[in-house]
């Protein structure tokens, strides 16, 4: 009785197209947003901030750059955590060569570095997809990756061959480095994945999300209509691999402090992937509910024997959460093969005719 569009008249086309057009809708956007800029910073500890909605956020970042390439646009890459290893060392080079600029505008324009090379790698998708465009950018993660660890000038010639964080300031507070804090960090975590998640939903909601979905739906049919592939399938590619630059540039510098070429290795590529997959291709919403499921659903499941008075062993306890993960991945693909987006938009359309069963 609470999600009802009765009385909720539109006036205009605007109203009408609008991305929340029921009020309850707008009344739940502002509740989640005070419960991230309000009530999670105060209520929860540094661990809490640090290793649960840090990376919660990183993640659906990343997972909303691979939606828009592989859910929007319909091609398939394998290559985002390459894209990510890049946007973390373009970063780094940019603050370390000029560390008198604001870091959140490195961390942003490291996006820009990742796109240019996305954009390039995306060169094939006018001749290829499936299978074969998955192979070529699988191609663009080992060649990523390899540059992360063969070029020695990305890390400043560092003997350990990783990337050291150096401490950056906003306005007088620290922001990276070992002196900030955790509440900071989330702060201007959760600033960036706001902002790039609206931009995001506009882009899908707009000409350009219509041409992607054109070309996902049948790439022929759209180049008839008027829409040129080339350009708006390197357009997804650019846009794709800057939101992954930047989520990689978040998860090095406000998230690991540090990182070795390692952490950007092909079962991040695949991690990110079965978040889009699980969520739900071609939503935003999905993106985030991928991410919890994949990440923070297996920190529940690690600290719930200890919740109960159990003493299980640490081994065991991460072979449990392998399996209960995995049973509940494919559990979700029997039930709702278009991921748990579909069973939120299910759940909402059952509840504005409820009680009536159609």
């Amino acid at each position: 009785m609470f999600y009802r569009e009765a009385g909720q008249f539109k006036t205009n086309y605007a109203a009408d197209m609008a991305v929340f057009p029921i009020l309850q809708d707008k009344i739940g956007i502002a509740l989640i947003l005070t419960l991230a800029l309000v009530v999670i910073p105060l209520a929860g500890n540094a661990f809490f901030l640090s290793v649960v909605m840090i990376p919660f956020l990183i993640f659906a970042l990343a997972s909303i750059g691979l939606n828009l390439l592989t859910g929007y646009t319909g091609l398939l890459s394998l290559g985002t955590a390459g894209f990510m290893g890049l946007g973390a060392f373009a970063c780094y080079k940019l603050t370390t060569i000029f560390p008198g600029v604001n870091i959140i505008v490195w961390i942003l324009t490291s996006g820009l570095f990742a796109a240019a090379v996305g954009v390039f790698f995306g060169l094939p998708s006018l001749r290829i997809k499936g299978f074969y465009l998955a192979v070529a950018t699988l191609a663009a993660q080992f060649f990523l990756q390899w540059c992360f660890i063969r070029i020695p000038w990305l890390y400043n010639y560092n003997v350990s061959g990783a990337i050291e964080v150096p401490t950056r300031t906003l306005f007088g507070i620290a922001v990276t480095g070992p002196n900030a804090s955790p509440e900071m960090r989330y702060y201007v975590v959760l600033g960036v994945v706001i902002l790039l998640t609206w931009v995001a939903s506009n882009l899908v909601h707009g000409r350009i999300g219509r041409s992607w979905m054109a070309v996902r739906d049948m790439d022929i049919a759209a180049e008839l209509m008027g829409i040129k592939l080339l350009p708006t399938k390197l357009l997804a590619f650019a846009v794709s691999s800057f939101y992954c630059g930047v989520a990689g540039a978040l998860m090095v510098f406000l998230w690991y402090g540090g990182a070795e070429p390692e952490v950007f290795s092909i079962n991040q590529s695949f991690l990110i992937l079965f978040m889009v997959i699980i969520g739900g291709l071609g939503s935003l919403t999905g993106s985030f509910f991928g991410a919890a499921l994949i990440y923070i659903l297996p920190i529940v499941l690690r600290g719930a024997p200890s919740l109960v008075g159990l003493d299980i062993g640490a081994a065991t306890v991460e072979h449990l959460t392998f399996m209960i993960v995995g049973a509940l991945i494919i559990f979700f693909l029997i039930v709702e093969p278009h991921g748990l987006a579909r069973l939120w938009q299910t759940g909402k359309q059952k509840l504005r005719v409820w009680p009536f069963p159609y």
